[in-house]
């Protein structure tokens, strides 16, 4: 076959691209059995005091119950704590909460990678630092607003298997340990780029970049 290796090439593609965008899919919604069942391991596994546990759960289940199945992109929005708190279930750390929150992304991560899930943005605040707030408009309301972290997960069960992940519920304590967090799920209306939209056309490029290049040395080789 005269272009065996274009077509064998596309097809290798092909396939890295339906992969890619199978690990993006945003799948079917919860089912209240999944629900229950995860909000059952967070209470017995999350190191929160008893008030802010029963609140933290309320939230948890109304949003798990309403899922839709689409994509969620994640907006935390955090503050450090001056020192680091102890918390039951956080080994001995001599760090700081930076420092602390810094292991707690390094481990998590990866696991976010494994459900289709990754960051967007990372970010340290950059807004004017005063003792009470970082704002540059709008009414002070976050006066502890350090750090901006934005994820997109595939869908909400992605979100709710993270958390009961045995290996994310070991760095768990660092991140509470270190930083008043509030999350905030989105829906993401618009999102630029769309990561499927971005490597279909790399590819595509690369396709056509390999292609001219042989046909380039096929011509400059003398006949004969």
């Amino acid at each position: 076959m005269k272009h065996r290796f274009e077509v064998i090439l596309a097809l290798v593609f092909v396939v890295l691209f339906a992969g890619f965008c199978h690990w993006l899919q945003p799948g079917s919604a919860l089912t209240q059995s999944e629900v229950d069942r995860y909000i059952a391991g967070y209470e017995q596994n999350w190191p929160l005091p008893a008030d802010e546990k029963a609140r933290v759960m309320a939230n948890m289940r109304a949003w798990g119950e309403a899922d839709d199945g689409n994509p969620v992109y994640m907006i935390n929005l955090m503050g450090y704590y001056d020192q680091l708190k102890r918390l039951p279930g956080l080994p001995p750390f001599e760090g700081t909460p930076t420092q602390a929150n810094e292991l707690y992304e390094d481990k998590a991560i990866p696991l976010l990678l494994e459900l289709g899930a990754y960051p967007l943005v990372t970010s340290e605040a950059q807004g004017v630092q005063s003792p009470d707030h970082v704002e540059l408009l709008g009414e002070a309301g976050n006066d502890n607003l350090q750090r901006i972290l934005v994820v997109r997960y595939p869908n909400r069960r992605a979100f709710f298997e993270l958390l009961s992940d045995p290996g994310y519920l070991e760095v768990m304590p660092y991140k509470f340990a270190a930083m008043n967090a509030t999350l905030v799920p989105s829906s993401g209306t618009l999102v630029v780029p769309e990561l499927r939209f971005a490597l279909g056309s790399l590819l595509l490029s690369l396709f056509l970049l390999i292609g001219w290049v042989r046909s380039a040395r096929r011509y400059r080789q003398p006949a004969g």
